[in-house]
């Protein structure tokens, strides 16, 4: 069985409380039991490399979305394989930044804590780079009518694609998170959706953000209805896509997705149960699905839930100490 050592966080918390009006949407199993805790010890980070594969090669990616607003996103580092020193998640989502409306055109907005945890980039961000996890920025409607799938024009798209790619390059983060949650299309006059604008949209982030930068897909809302049309195959140019609704198991709907770039599994930590973490991290080895999805990890989560996914997901091979 895999060990799990949550490692203590110093001199790593940003101060500041933005706020979004968010929530995430959940379809809750069972509530969290009492188990006990693991050992805490102190980690130094070895050296950051940027340049990495766009595939990743673990059998099962872990990801995992941090409210930025309340959680600081170097909490993702706490936890790590005991003896290997190997991160427990893979990939890390800033949750979120968000899609914007100025009455003409849509444009990224960054609120505080999102820009503080990008500013304190080398206490927030490049520990994680450095043991292995990606840092991507998630991005989110924000109730204006904005959205992945109504820019009015091909070159409204592109502009804000190269926005989110600036930040992107300007950060040193690893890729975009979209998620298209609470644009609520037709709203301050603007369009409804477009049948070609969404993949038109991942096409122009693709190529701004350059083929080694990661691109998933939060599987939900009305883009997601959307990734084929006459303009081609947004999976195409995505790496991942997951299950939206946390406590449940089930497959996104990406039409050209292997299983092998899908989570079928959604977790959030305050609100799934052991079992059921275990369940689904077994079922997501049996069905062959590569990625298991988790949402809202804080410092106060139970390590043991942390550790049901890894010994689930890994306990049957024997890792090099």
């Amino acid at each position: 069985e895999l060990a799990l050592v949550v490692t203590a966080l110093r001199g790593v918390e940003i101060k500041g409380a933005g706020h979004m009006r968010l929530s995430r949407r959940h379809v809750l199993a069972s509530t969290v039991g009492v188990v006990s805790t693991a050992l805490i010890t102190a980690q130094t980070p070895a050296g950051i490399a940027f340049a990495r594969p766009r595939r990743a090669s673990r059998a099962v990616t872990t990801a995992v979305y941090i409210e930025v607003n309340h959680e600081d996103l170097a909490t993702v580092g706490a936890f790590v394989r005991e003896g290997v020193h190997r991160p427990v998640f893979d990939l890390a989502m800033i949750f979120a930044a968000n899609i914007n409306y100025d009455g003409c055109t849509a444009y990224l907005h960054l609120n505080e804590r999102v820009m503080e945890t990008l500013r304190a980039a080398e206490t927030q961000i490049r520990p994680l780079q450095r043991r292995g996890t990606k840092v991507l920025l998630s991005l989110l409607g924000n109730h204006e009518g904005a959205g992945f799938a109504n820019f009015p024009t091909r070159h409204d798209a592109d502009r804000f694609a190269a926005q989110v790619a600036s930040v992107v390059h300007r950060y040193h983060l690893d890729g975009v998170d979209l998620d298209d949650e609470y644009s609520e299309y037709g709203k301050n006059g603007t369009g409804q959706p477009n049948e070609d604008f969404f993949v038109w949209f991942v096409r122009a982030l693709r190529r701004h953000l350059g083929p080694h930068k990661l691109l998933t897909l939060y599987s939900i809302g009305p883009s997601v209805n959307r990734t084929v049309s006459s303009a081609g195959n947004a999976s195409d140019d995505l790496d991942y896509a997951w299950n939206p609704w946390y406590g449940t198991y089930q497959e996104p709907s990406v039409l050209g997705m292997p299983r092998s770039h899908v989570g079928a599994a959604a977790v959030d930590w305050g609100h799934t149960s052991i079992e059921m973490i275990q369940t689904m991290a077994s079922q997501t080895i049996h069905d062959g699905y590569g990625v298991f999805m988790t949402y809202d990890l804080r410092v106060s989560t139970n390590p043991s839930l942390v550790q049901a996914m890894t010994t689930a997901l890994e306990g049957r091979r024997r890792l090099r100490q």
